[in-house]
């Protein structure tokens, strides 16, 4: 079974359609990549899965459980998270209190009111930092980082709670090239323990990264398989030309 499987997903914002039936299926332990032409509802299928967008038709399963009436609390709880394009870490604290702040939210009330929490969780936090090639700047304000870190600062705390999908939505956009390969590098060991789905333009980046794509075009589902068999897919390459 499918950790999670998304079908006949529609979205319709008044006169606009902008998902007609779409579908995603994700596998265990599996990178899987959204692409397609500005405009073609990667976005916001993001949005559906995640339950930031409430879908008009369609049915949503995470880990063999309907979620499509979840909130993006309850998904949250069950193991979902979301990283969404815009950077929202907390610019005037430290890094290490940003990743503090994203692990105290998965413990108790009880915990949080006696402060137990700081002492416990160093570790974890200066781990998730390492992991991240950020522990240098631990004591910085994460103001001070670059673009790129900040995205990785904020991929770190989407992964605090341990999810079992994390979802990213354009986390190379804006970052120079060598940042973005050291995003493909720091995404690969969470494969051991967590599938990803990952909305992007680059499509280099897409290709070295990912196991299967998913390819929309006008809000419905063009072709959907391995990065070889849609690198093949003669209606996949004529939208790409047709938009350039």
């Amino acid at each position: 079974m499918p950790l999670l499987e998304a079908s006949g997903i529609s979205k319709v914002f008044g006169k606009l359609t902008a998902l007609d039936g779409a579908a995603l299926s994700v596998g265990e332990n599996e990178f899987h990549g959204l692409i397609g032409p500005n405009g073609s509802g990667k976005s916001t299928l993001m949005k559906c899965v995640a339950g930031a967008e409430v879908p008009t038709t369609g049915k949503v399963s995470f880990i063999n459980t309907d979620i499509t009436a979840f909130t993006p609390t309850e998904r949250a709880r069950a193991g979902m998270s979301l990283k969404f394009q815009i950077t929202s870490v907390l610019p005037t604290l430290t890094l290490y209190d940003n990743i503090l702040l994203a692990l105290q939210a998965h413990s108790s009330l009880f915990d949080l009111v006696l402060s137990r929490t700081r002492n416990r969780l160093h570790d974890q936090v200066m781990t998730m930092l390492t992991q991240f090639r950020l522990a240098d700047r631990a004591y910085d304000a994460a103001a001070a980082l670059s673009h790129g870190q900040q995205q990785w600062l904020e991929i770190a705390m989407a992964l605090a709670g341990k999810p079992r999908l994390l979802l990213l939505d354009e986390p190379t956009g804006g970052m120079s090239l060598e940042e973005r390969r050291v995003t493909g590098e720091l995404l690969q060991p969470i494969k051991q323990h967590c599938s990803l789905v990952i909305v992007e333009h680059d499509l280099d980046f897409i290709r070295d990264i990912c196991d299967r794509l998913t390819v929309l075009d006008q809000g419905k589902v063009l072709a959907s398989g391995t990065v070889a068999e849609i690198q093949a897919n003669k209606s996949v390459q004529e939208i790409y030309l047709r938009r350039a």
